[in-house]
């Protein structure tokens, strides 16, 4: 099992007996409830390898929209749980740690976002998936990193377009797509804190390297970026690169993934700006596998929201889906 740095909150609610293999058991309690584990790339790595499907925010919700388990166990954050159970509102939903969070989706409340709307009638509200469910109601279209680009495109050219939570992501898509959309300014934690200094520092060390990047990173981190993209394009991308050295601008959880698919690259992670373990996301590293094992056993905790909430969400995701 891999050993992380302690977290505050990691710690699992209830004992669990430290002589069971946790991953039998989450197999046998899988098939016992007609369950299914979605999990993120950033999820620690003993997760992602019991996982029954392993993705992006755009796979996991496709995954979510066709799944036909009873069960969904959701590692990963808040408000992915919450899109699972949006486009499920009869199945039971389940997140190990119903604390594992967003800083995008806490810096964007659902009140101050409807009176942005406010001030600007008329406009197209798209909202980055990293967002409350209350704010998927208020909005137009959903979309994920993986097809910002293609939605923002399709938009109508006339429209003010209005782009929350991630500034980052928003800033990238303007110059991609050549709008000008207005922005929320929120940011993730995580993507906000990589040092272009140590970064140039890593690229002078390693001059063969190249960089990927995610998009929710500060546009000082980007410009040394070769690729750019979503967590999964990244991972494609390192897939297919000639290079043996890659540089990864994301959180450090998909260098699993990396790792396994291409054993004879070398693959290192941007660093914080602080001496810390900051590129690591605090929320998505709440989660455990005895967390997981827990949550399957128990059912709990679970994810419920209020029907009115869940056909007002649903319909801006579909519109997302739809498009992808």
């Amino acid at each position: 099992m891999t050993t992380r740095l302690p977290i505050a909150g990691r710690a699992a609610p209830k004992p669990v007996d430290p002589s069971l293999d946790l991953e039998a058991e989450i197999v046998k309690l899988k098939r016992e409830k007609n369950a299914v584990v979605l999990a993120h790339y950033y999820q620690d790595s003993d997760i992602q390898d019991v996982a029954d499907f392993l993705g992006d925010s755009l796979q996991l919700a496709q995954a979510a929209a066709t799944t036909k388990a009873d069960v969904i166990c959701f590692a990963g954050v808040h408000f992915m749980a919450e899109t699972a159970k949006i486009l499920n509102p009869d199945k039971i939903v389940v997140l190990p740690d119903l604390e594992a969070g967003c800083s995008l989706a806490e810096g964007c409340p659902a009140d101050k976002f409807a009176a942005w709307k406010a001030m600007h009638p008329g406009s197209l509200a798209v909202s980055y998936i990293n967002c409350s469910a209350e704010v998927k109601a208020l909005s137009d279209y959903i979309v994920t990193s993986s097809n910002a680009e293609k939605i923002v495109r399709s938009l109508p050219a006339d429209k003010t377009v209005l782009f929350g939570p991630d500034r980052n992501l928003g800033a990238w898509l303007n110059g991609r797509v050549g709008r000008e959309m207005k922005l929320w300014q929120g940011s993730c934690i995580v993507h906000e804190t990589f040092s272009e200094r140590k970064l140039v520092g890593l690229k002078e060390r390693h001059p063969g390297a190249i960089v990927l990047a995610h998009p929710e990173c500060e546009e000082a981190v980007l410009r040394h970026a070769d690729y750019i993209g979503s967590t999964t394009g990244i991972l494609n991308y390192a897939k297919s690169a000639p290079q043996k050295e890659i540089i990864v601008a994301t959180e450090p959880g998909i260098l699993h993934q990396m790792e396994k698919a291409c054993p004879d690259k070398t693959f290192i992670p941007a660093p914080p700006e602080a001496s810390c373990a900051c590129n690591e996301c605090p929320h998505m590293k709440k989660n455990s596998l005895e967390k997981v094992y827990l949550s399957l056993r128990d059912l709990d905790p679970r994810l419920e929201m209020r029907a009115d909430l869940l056909e007002k969400a649903r319909l801006p995701i579909d519109r997302m889906l739809a498009l992808s």
